[in-house]
């Protein structure tokens, strides 16, 4: 990995190393002596202790009849050009009166990759990460880990010249993982990891806030219980995970799950409290509850869910009695219901042919009776309206003619 600031992964690592070699005191040697390691497809020399340089020396490979294709002898040491993993095995060298020289292991592998890194805060106190070699190295491997503290206040950096390097202890019972104790919820830190094998180093430096990589562990302590004469209500809950502080300054908010069993799709219900009260589950059917925690200011990412806990609410009483009756009726029924003898008489299914064009001669008749009532009585309006006009017009000429019998004649007027 190369660091955007020319010479910073160089100082990292320096730093790095100092610090693993004063703190994790790892041995200078890579393994048992008389090891000797190469790189896969690179050309390999073992010398010949102990031989003189114008003495012959013979080369021989234990389980091998032969020595590996190409190989060569200079100057009394074994040249293996292309290495490859086929190439390791333990290889002897002998004088010229067949006399044991020197004996070695060789060990063939590959240079470190960038490790891949993630990191996570169960509280606001720690953070631990965890890596994965991102090559199959085939060689002992050890990992240096270190942080540094990104923002540092004006006293911070006049008591640690150094920008506060330290180191992210390593637990030798869970290996590829570290820890930062002591760290601070608001604060940024760039993370070193190096990876180290005896033919070389690789590190990846990943900068971290405590607000995005925040995941409380899952609640503990889940219990699910019926409430007496409640059909559909169950009664949840939790505590807090042992692994979160009891501060009132940060709290966690949580996430419900729950379905019935015999269903796939999960209902949610989020809420602050350490319990809450399911009004909708379905009485009589086990329920399989879950809960998960987040910071309570939404910070970071929510907790895995817990384990399941399950319950099974009341049944109603008035329902289960209302069941026992039908399911007795229904014995009782079956018990007086004569046996069912096969007919050895043919099924006859005329009679259902015959209904069938019953109902289809009563709809036609039916519908051709309501036609001949509604052209009735459309000719009988029609017939109505016809005689009330032909009633006002003598009534308008009437009152026509009297109107003018009133107006005064030219004699009167003269």
């Amino acid at each position: 990995m190369r660091s955007p600031i020319p010479g910073l992964g160089r100082v990292m690592v320096f730093l790095a190393a100092a610090l693993a070699s004063a703190s994790l005191a790892v041995p200078e040697g890579w393994g048992e002596e008389g090891v000797q390691y190469g790189q896969v497809g690179t050309e390999v020399t073992l010398p010949c202790a102990g031989a003189h340089a114008s003495s012959p020396v013979q080369w021989r490979r234990a389980g091998a009849a032969a020595l590996p294709e190409g190989s060569a002898v200079w100057q009394g040491a074994l040249v293996l050009p292309r290495a490859s993993l086929a190439t390791a095995g333990t290889y002897s060298c002998h004088g010229k009166d067949g006399g044991l020289l020197h004996t070695m292991s060789l060990r063939l592998g590959y240079l470190p990759g960038v490790p891949f890194v993630s990191c996570r805060a169960s509280d606001y106190e720690n953070f631990s990460c965890s890596w994965t070699s991102s090559v199959e190295t085939f060689l002992p491997t050890r990992y240096i880990t270190t942080y540094r503290k990104k923002s540092l206040t004006g006293e911070e950096k006049r008591r640690n010249k150094n920008g506060h390097v330290g180191p992210c202890l390593q637990d030798p019972s869970r290996p590829g993982t570290c820890t930062v104790h002591g760290s601070e919820f608001w604060s940024s830190y760039r993370l070193n990891i190096t990876e180290v094998n005896p033919l070389g180093s690789s590190f990846r430096l990943l900068d971290i806030t405590m607000q995005a990589i925040i995941k409380p562990d899952p609640p503990e302590g889940l219990v699910v219980e019926p409430i007496p004469l409640a059909p559909r209500r169950l009664h949840v809950s939790w505590k807090y995970p042992s692994s979160w502080p009891k501060e009132p300054h940060f709290q966690l908010r949580f996430r419900l799950q729950y379905r019935p069993i015999i269903h796939r799709s999960w209902s949610v219900v989020e809420t602050v409290n350490l319990s809450e009260v399911i009004t909708d589950a379905f009485a009589g059917l086990e329920h399989v509850v879950q809960v998960s925690a987040k910071d309570f200011l939404d910070a970071g990412n929510w907790s895995e869910w817990s384990a399941e806990a399950r319950a099974t609410p009341v049944r109603d009483p008035a329902t289960a009695a209302s069941e026992e009756t039908t399911i007795d009726a229904s014995l009782e029924s079956l018990a007086e219901e004569p046996s069912q003898a096969p007919n050895p008489e043919p099924i006859n299914h005329s009679d259902s042919l015959e209904k069938m064009a019953i109902l289809v001669s009563l709809g036609i008749f039916a519908f051709f009776v309501l036609a001949a009532v509604l052209i009735i009585t459309i000719l009988i309006w029609l017939r109505v309206r016809k005689h009330s006009k032909g009633e006002t017009k003598p009534h308008n000429f009437l009152v026509a003619a009297t109107h003018l019998k009133a107006l005064p004649t030219e004699d009167q007027i003269l």
